[in-house]
């Protein structure tokens, strides 16, 4: 009886119909588009794609997108933490303020960030000349291209472990501090099992997002080729030059790379949630 008032009061349509609906939307935004790319890369041979996505320059390109994406989401994952734990557990004044900010990478435009974080970094900017004097060069070196898509990924950690550490429970941090264990023993084996997969999450956001990144990171990368040339720039070079199925090719490399990647980072976090379970 309550099975069929809650079908029949539900806000939602029927799941058939709601699964069609469903399936049909992610087929027109995600799936077509993306099989249209792997179409157009499979009228290569395997000879010529192997040759196109080889190159000494592509990877090259390969190296500093991935490891740059990786280093801004590692250093995210950090920091990000940091950030939000602040916001959660802490009162002061200007708090709406510092957590507006945070939204800021979301809603500036990212030609903007790239402009803004060229001028603050580069050797005559506010902070490059004082990098400069310790022989950092930031501004169109890879140190750049860590630096943007450090600034672009940082919400995405803040906004998934942010809820997370509001709805832990106190009451499992002074039962804790009543057992005798430190404010450290309560964060390491209390607080952060319980915001692991969160953590995981924000982190694999934010990875995703600096791999696809371009606008901020033309600007600050300086774009020479071999050094501080990213993927999703060398795929509009091509682009440019009318060969559409080499980017094609390249551009289907980033995306089974990338899906391989955030594919491992979902088994981390359910492992995670899994070992969180279990310890509570």
């Amino acid at each position: 009886m309550s099975t069929l008032l809650l079908r029949r009061h539900s806000v939602l349509p029927g799941f058939n119909l709601a699964l069609g609906f469903t399936l049909l939307y992610l087929a027109l935004i995600v799936l077509i588009p993306l099989s249209s790319a792997f179409l157009k890369t499979f009228t290569l041979t395997w000879e010529q794609f192997w040759a196109a996505v080889t190159t000494e320059r592509v990877v090259a390109s390969y190296k500093l997108s991935f490891g740059a994406a990786l280093i801004g989401a590692s250093v995210n994952a950090v920091f990000g933490l940091l950030v939000a734990w602040v916001l959660v557990r802490y009162s002061f004044p200007g708090k709406r303020i510092v957590d507006a900010l945070v939204d800021l990478p979301f809603a500036l435009p990212t030609a903007v960030a790239g402009i803004a974080l060229t001028g603050i970094y580069a050797q005559n900017g506010w902070i490059g000349r004082w990098l400069a004097e310790f022989g950092i060069k930031a501004a169109f070196s890879p140190l750049g291209v860590v630096i943007a898509l450090t600034f672009i990924g940082l919400p995405f950690v803040v906004r998934t472990v942010q809820p997370v550490l509001e709805d832990l429970e106190p009451e499992l941090e002074e039962a804790a501090a009543s057992l005798g264990a430190s404010r450290w023993q309560t964060f390491r084996r209390v607080i952060f099992p319980a915001i692991v997969p969160a953590l995981l999450t924000g982190f694999a956001l934010a990875f995703a997002r600096a791999v696809g990144e371009y606008g901020s990171v033309i600007f600050i990368a300086g774009n020479m080729p071999m050094k501080t040339e990213i993927t999703p720039l060398l795929i509009s070079t091509t682009l440019e030059q009318y060969d559409y199925v080499g980017a094609t090719a390249l551009a289907v490399v980033m995306l089974v790379v990338s899906f391989l990647l955030l594919f491992v980072i979902n088994l981390l976090q359910w492992w995670a949630s899994r070992r969180g379970a279990k310890l509570r």
